[in-house]
């Protein structure tokens, strides 16, 4: 297992390599960000220094490289409109990205599952035409649209919940209240994609030999549903979870957006509006991280999920 987990970071190597690559280009070519920090009335020659200062004036594989050596280091460099380090401005916002992300996440496997199974086992009732509806529903919802909706009802009519920022961590009152609308924008359109996933996959295991075997030997139907059915169901749902994880980082940009949330995504819009690139090369190094990581970590419960998986 551990020889397998080395050989997936090693190979994982490549991929972070080019999406540093292709965003360090497209951040340069995408404009000159000292002279749109300055603007159009600033004379060149102040121009000109500060991109010798900042090393602007070198050629774009001097600076790349340049960069990379610094950034396996632990140095992402520094702000060119703060001058703050990078990994600072990281630090600072990457817990409230990542408390956003789980919960949404949690959110997503606690609806799905259940909804999944229950409509495996009880096929064209009441619930699973319901549940259908819904899920149709959900995945056509794009997020900001979901997350303006529920500021208008929960936040500004009912008066329920924070129609903005975070006000603390997770396990603070104040601040579970304030991730509850963000984290439902974010987790109810997958939970819907999972619901119609997981009922799909519990219909075929049902069906099969080995079912039928456990219900002639008395075995409680709980018992066959959830030990049996539900768990050999359970691998294509992982893969579509890895392969949801950039959906989800991704999708946490724009309800971050939404919602003033002061995390990743956010900063991220943020330092491409203001063409600050050292940030926004910073901060995609280390969403693009968190992504290839999670998919080893999905990969990795795949030999939890199934005892017939081994990685020898």
């Amino acid at each position: 297992m551990w020889r397998y987990i080395f050989k997936r970071l090693v190979s994982l190597i490549p991929t972070v390599l080019g999406v540093s690559l292709i965003v360090f280009s497209l951040m340069h070519i995408s404009g000159d960000p000292v002279r749109l920090m300055y603007g159009p009335n600033v004379a060149q020659e102040k121009v000109d220094e500060r991109r010798a200062e900042l090393g602007l004036d070198d050629p774009i594989l001097v600076q790349y490289a340049r960069w990379l050596f610094r950034a396996v280091q632990g140095d992402l460099g520094k702000s060119i409109r703060t001058n703050d380090r990078v990994t600072t401005m990281i630090g600072q916002r990457v817990e409230a990205t990542l408390s956003l992300t789980i919960l949404a996440l949690l959110i997503t496997l606690v609806i799905s599952i259940p909804a999944g199974v229950i409509s495996a086992v009880k096929p064209y009732s009441v619930f699973d035409n319901a549940s259908r509806v819904f899920a149709l529903f959900w995945v056509s919802a794009p997020n900001f649209w979901l997350g303006l909706i529920f500021i208008l009802i929960f936040g500004v009519q009912l008066g329920w919940l924070p129609i903005s920022g975070r006000h603390g961590p997770l396990w603070s009152v104040d601040g579970f209240l304030s991730h509850i609308l963000p984290a439902l924008t974010l987790g109810l359109p997958p939970a819907a994609l999972f619901t119609r996933l997981i009922r799909s996959n519990m219909l075929e295991v049902i069906h099969e030999d080995y079912i039928r075997t456990a219900r002639g030997k008395g075995l409680p139907e709980t018992v066959i549903v959830v030990k049996h059915a539900m768990r050999n169901s359970l691998i294509p749902v992982m893969t579509l979870l890895g392969l949801r994880m950039p959906w989800l980082f991704g999708g946490a940009v724009v309800t971050e957006t939404v919602f003033a949330w002061p995390g990743m995504g956010r900063l991220m819009v943020d330092s491409i509006m203001k063409r600050d690139y050292p940030v926004v090369q910073g901060a995609v190094l280390f969403l693009a991280l968190l992504v290839v990581l999670a998919n080893l970590l999905v990969d990795v419960m795949y030999a939890w999920v199934d005892p017939r998986i081994k990685y020898d």
